[in-house]
């Protein structure tokens, strides 16, 4: 066992905290003549507490005596569906009067200790995993008011305690401000992207003027239509692709003997500019059917449905996995690439054909969709055949340029929760602050 600093102690949280599971929900306490508004997991964020949306029950005086938090008690998440978030822990500093507290959270009381020390120390212990490891149960992972309740600290003097907390936070809040400016970074280089691809579909990497070019009414909602330069002209998506669906899964013809297994693409493996291969399913169908919908190097996939800002989201098939096929949510689209070149087609539909998905898509109760007839109506600018190779390589120099960018954006994104673990390891073993003799000793 690790050998303490001078003035340390190793002990339990309950030998110098009360830790208490919140009051259970219950359909009787939905109204009553003493509501009040009471935390709830989805009120604790890794960066602290969530208080825009936060609920009221009935509590008794009795009730509210047992279950009202106070300035510096600690919430934690008690249970999850994902380990890694058991745990989690934010500071309460009276942010809203009366507040009590639910089931889903257990609280920590310390009587003896620096509550934002512990705080910090809690989020640690959630951060290595420490939590998730000692969770129980099946699909919703359960802490335990009970087990936290005998979680071991190495617990400094308290003046110590304060010292480390002022280190750790001038850390932290640097840490914190460079994590800022680097997520601003990453989501200025996906707007950029998108502007990239988005201008050099509709020409704008030209100089040239921009003309208002017709297309043929079809009876549907197009929106505005962007202004083109001279010589390119607007299509539909059917003129000049065949665009088909893909299989639907039979589960009674699954062992049929004369029907071979092929893998096959679903809606979860086509993202917005690129495609997710590392869980790829089989199927089994007909030979004819797997020679129908196999996939060709140079086909567009564009998904049929799901969430509606993901209608007709895709990218191009570059023979990745011989043999495959694509699944009914997926649309194909098998361009004549002496019209256009496959990229162009597959940058607009993630551009402009997002909105325009968005504008004639269908909802459902829980899912969104296009229909084939429809997706086949989508507006495509077409460049002349002469400038599409140089527009292509324009469109990929500027994006590997942002590419760049963002991979040492997210390097440092990793460096950053690197350093953040280091720190914190140092703070809570004795090594970010120097031991004063003078300290009185911890003792609890």
């Amino acid at each position: 066992m690790t050998e303490l600093p001078p003035g340390w102690a190793r002990c339990a949280l309950q030998d110098f905290s009360e830790v208490r599971l919140g009051r259970q929900r219950s359909p009787k306490n939905h109204n009553g003549s003493n509501m009040r508004p009471y935390l709830r997991a989805a009120n604790v964020g890794w960066q602290g507490l969530l208080l825009d949306d936060v609920k009221f029950m009935n509590f008794t005086e009795a009730e509210a005596e047992i279950y009202r938090l106070q300035r510096g008690d600690i919430v934690l998440s008690e249970a999850s569906g994902s380990a890694g978030e058991v745990g989690k822990p934010a500071l309460w500093n009276d942010e809203i009067d009366d507040c009590c507290f639910q089931n889903t959270l257990i609280r920590v009381r310390t009587h003896e200790a620096n509550a934002r020390f512990l705080a910090h120390f809690l989020r640690y212990e959630a951060l290595r995993g420490a939590f998730a490891q000692d969770s129980r149960g099946v699909g919703i992972h359960h802490l335990g008011a009970a087990r936290l309740a005998r979680w071991q600290i190495d617990l400094p003097p308290l003046a110590e305690q304060q010292r480390i907390v002022d280190a750790l936070e001038d850390h932290l809040s640097r840490l914190d401000f460079v994590e800022s400016s680097l997520r601003n970074v990453i989501a200025h280089l996906s707007v950029l992207r998108d502007k990239i691809t988005n201008m050099a579909t509709t020409g704008g990497v030209s100089a040239a003027n921009r003309v208002a070019a017709k297309i043929h009414e079809v009876g549907i909602d197009d929106g505005p239509l962007p202004l083109l330069p001279g010589g390119w002209r607007w299509s539909r998506l059917g003129d000049i692709a065949h665009v088909v669906g893909g299989v639907t899964k039979d589960s009674k013809k699954q062992n049929d003997p004369e029907y071979i297994s092929v893998p096959y693409l679903r809606v979860a493996n086509v993202q917005r500019g690129r495609l997710n291969l590392t869980d790829v399913s089989t199927i089994r169908v007909a030979p004819k059917k797997a020679e129908q919908l196999r996939l060709n190097h140079g086909d567009v996939l564009l998904n049929e449905g799901g969430d509606r800002d993901k209608l007709g989201r895709g990218w191009i098939w570059e023979d990745q996995i011989p043999g495959c096929i694509h699944q009914n949510h997926v649309f194909r689209a098998r361009v004549d690439q002496s019209i256009l070149h496959p990229k162009l087609l597959a940058w607009h539909a993630n551009g402009f054909g997002q909105r325009w998905c968005e504008l004639n898509g269908k909802q459902s109760v829980n899912l969104a969709s296009i229909s084939l007839s429809k997706i086949k109506l989508l507006p495509v600018a077409v460049p002349p055949p002469e400038v599409q190779l140089d527009l292509v390589s324009h469109v990929e120099e500027r994006l590997s340029m942002a590419d760049a960018a963002l991979e040492t954006a997210e390097a440092g994104l990793l460096r950053v929760k690197a350093l953040r673990r280091a720190v914190l390891r140092r703070a809570f073993s004795g090594k970010l602050v120097e031991q004063d003799p003078s300290d009185e000793p911890t003792s609890v």
